[in-house]
């Protein structure tokens, strides 16, 4: 080999030596320097095992990087925008949703009106109630809800009005009116305006506050079933006057002043009409209507209306007893007269 030559070769591989030996120097301190978990500087960035990895300084021919860069800003873009779009969808199609709703349960809310203004009416009138009659007059396209609109009108005939809607020929759907009241034959006959569900009431408020109440007590009760003094209803009238008066006069309740009272206080006790036409268990079913749950669930009251119960059976089947045995001695009088005049 020429000298020259060889000079050449060995120049080039010393060259190439110091090459490698400078290149695994540097790749060692890399090493050192660089810890096993992320720098501070990339702690917040995902650890993707599917990134690439980019060198420090990467030599990118044409511009590819830029180019790159604006595409994603370009397709990131586009995505929230798309994005933004479909939860605005979303929003809108709910927000519809909703809508229709709300005018659907407004229009099922208003044949509840309806029907309790047409049960009402055919209750005065002493008219026959038919859920032909109901459908064709009043529920019509909504045929499907028929259940649910007589549930919720026959709750409001209770808890206003104290009227007790009851099907009494299923075969023929045939339905009646019966007031709470156990009522005579003349006030059966006279059906105005039912006035039962605010007597309820009151006769609730005086059996739970130990079967005598205050009148603060009362118009405490009736102001949240919007029901003021000095202030006329659509319904009831002069409320005032209704409880002060007319069922005072009619011997539902009894309204006189607290013994000692000064200024004069008043309270109101039940009337001998109230223990005569209801029972406490009726008054505390009622309460317990208002209240969506069962009498038993006021476990005090349920005993007190209990025992109320008993009493009142074993007075009727007293009374029942002097009756029966008055009816005999008459018999025997009359037979005894009647041998002699033989």
């Amino acid at each position: 080999m020429p000298r020259g030559l060889k000079s050449k070769l060995r120049a080039r591989e010393k060259r190439r030596q110091a090459q490698e030996e400078s290149t695994d120097s540097v790749g060692a301190q890399e090493e050192e320097e660089s810890p096993s978990s992320p720098s501070s500087g990339f702690r917040d960035v995902p650890q993707d095992s599917s990134a690439k990895v980019t060198p420090r300084n990467p030599r990118v021919p044409g511009g590819v990087c830029s180019t790159t860069t604006t595409d994603a800003a370009v397709s990131n873009a586009r995505f929230n925008k798309d994005a933004s779009n479909q939860e605005e969808e979303r929003e809108n199609s709910s927000q519809a949703q909703d809508n229709t709703e709300q005018w659907y349960r407004g229009a099922i809310d208003e044949k509840v009106v309806m029907l309790v203004h047409y049960l009402l009416y055919k209750y005065q009138m002493k008219e026959p109630i038919t859920k032909a009659d109901m459908m064709r007059n009043v529920i019509q396209v909504y045929r499907s809800h028929f259940h649910e609109i007589l549930r919720k009108a026959s709750d409001h005939l209770e808890l206003i009005f104290g009227l007790d809607v009851k099907e009494i020929d299923p075969n023929r759907n045939t339905y009646v009116l019966i007031n709470k009241l156990e009522l005579n034959c003349d006030e059966r006959d006279n059906r105005g305006m039912p006035m039962t569900g605010p007597l309820m009431t009151i006769l609730g408020v005086i059996f739970t506050k130990g079967n005598c109440a205050t009148e603060e007590e009362v118009w405490e009760v009736l102001n949240m079933m919007e029901l003021f003094a000095g202030k006329k209803s659509l319904i009831y009238g002069d409320p005032k006057k209704l409880i002060t008066e007319d069922f005072v006069q009619q011997q539902y309740l009894e309204y006189r002043q607290v013994p000692g009272s000064d200024p004069p206080c008043f309270e109101f006790l039940w009337g001998p009409r109230a223990h005569v036409e209801t029972s406490k268990m009726r008054v505390l079913e009622f309460l317990a209507k208002i209240y969506n749950t069962v009498p038993s669930a006021f476990p005090s009251w349920y005993k007190e209306a209990l025992q109320d119960q008993e009493e009142s059976a074993r007075a009727r089947a007293a009374a029942k007893s002097c009756t029966i045995a008055m009816a005999r001695a008459r018999s025997k009088a009359l037979a005894s007269r009647f041998s002699h005049t033989k």
